[in-house]
């Protein structure tokens, strides 16, 4: 960025954007191909178009912008928030957050927003519905079994909840298997490295891919670990606060607790993550504790292999 790039911080929401930029002032377009050709007029080649994630509604503007050769940054939502809160703003309108976007962008380095491979935004769907589905069944499960609880057995309620649970169940297995195949088809030697790793099996590789779009949106282990939420956070300050460290539990639940069953095999057939666990575990800290910490290993292992290219190996540093 030098002094002659013009920063547009957007806000953009279903039907429309706003816009913010120094020399235009506030702006308004649809969201829409008019919308997106009304923008593009107003940029040149030093531009810096800089968005939120907002889900599916800055795909297609954010896809415009980099077929004409615009550069598009795509902020995650939680960094604004987070920037707003921290400049001790009460106003929130969609002016205000283009504003508010366009002046973090001006304060912080940005990195160029690419758009990810076919395949990745299909598998990211793909999952999507099936943790949706997932979801829908554990409802499903949690009301049958209230009502199994209060002695109604056999009646109308429950075998509609039953037929729903097959239902879902014959849906979430077609998904996983088309999802299975697109991973396979596209990255068969990924997937068969990071089986190779003690403790990760096929479900939770896919996921470890597709979650990180093959772990190329990190830079290293930790930035994976913060996103899935397994990174410990730290509450002391003075003398008088002391709180207890916990895991954040942001970003991605499903990631999270199946690398969480995968830690329970790890600590005993992983040498590095037995290791680790009954380091952690002699020094009188508890299993749960020692259990998290081999889900950090355990992504650590995964990236290193991801980026190396290399397989697992059972005497790499054991410690």
């Amino acid at each position: 960025m030098n002094k002659n790039t013009l920063i547009f911080g957007i806000d953009i929401s279903k039907d429309s954007f706003d816009v913010y930029s120094s020399k235009h002032g506030y702006q308004s377009f649809t969201n829409d191909q008019l919308g997106f050709k009304g923008l593009a007029k107003c940029l040149d080649k030093a531009s810096y178009c800089v968005m939120e994630a907002t889900g599916c509604y800055h795909q297609q503007l954010a896809m415009f912008l980099y077929q004409k050769g615009f550069f598009v940054s795509v902020v995650n939502p939680l960094v604004i928030k987070r920037f707003i809160q921290m400049k001790l703003r009460r106003i929130k309108t969609d002016k205000s957050d283009a504003f508010m976007i366009h002046t973090y962008s001006c304060e912080q380095s940005l990195v160029k927003w690419a758009p990810e491979e076919a395949y990745i935004v299909k598998s990211k769907e793909l999952l999507s519905l099936i943790q949706m589905y997932s979801r829908q069944s554990t409802a499903l499960k949690n009301k049958l079994h209230s009502l199994e609880s209060r002695g109604v057995k056999k009646c109308i309620m429950t075998h509609s909840l039953k037929r729903q649970l097959i239902q879902i169940k014959k849906e979430i297995n077609l998904l996983e298997t088309e999802l299975e195949t697109l991973i396979t088809s596209n990255e068969s030697q990924l997937l068969a490295r990071l089986k190779t790793i003690p403790g990760i099996g096929k479900k939770t590789a896919i996921l470890l891919m597709v979650s990180t779009s093959n772990f190329a949106n990190f830079e290293s282990y930790k930035q994976i670990s913060s996103y899935v939420g397994l990174a410990p956070n730290e509450r002391s300050s003075g003398s008088s606060i002391r709180g207890k460290t916990r895991i954040s539990k942001t970003g991605d639940g499903l990631l999270r607790n199946h690398l969480f069953m995968c830690s329970f095999t790890a600590s005993i057939h992983n040498p590095q993550c037995k290791a680790l666990y009954e380091r952690i575990v002699s020094k009188g800290k508890s299993k749960k504790l020692a259990l998290i910490a081999v889900c950090n290993k355990l992504i650590k292992q995964a990236f290193g292999i991801a980026r190396s290219g290399l397989n697992y190996d059972p005497n790499y540093a054991v410690n």
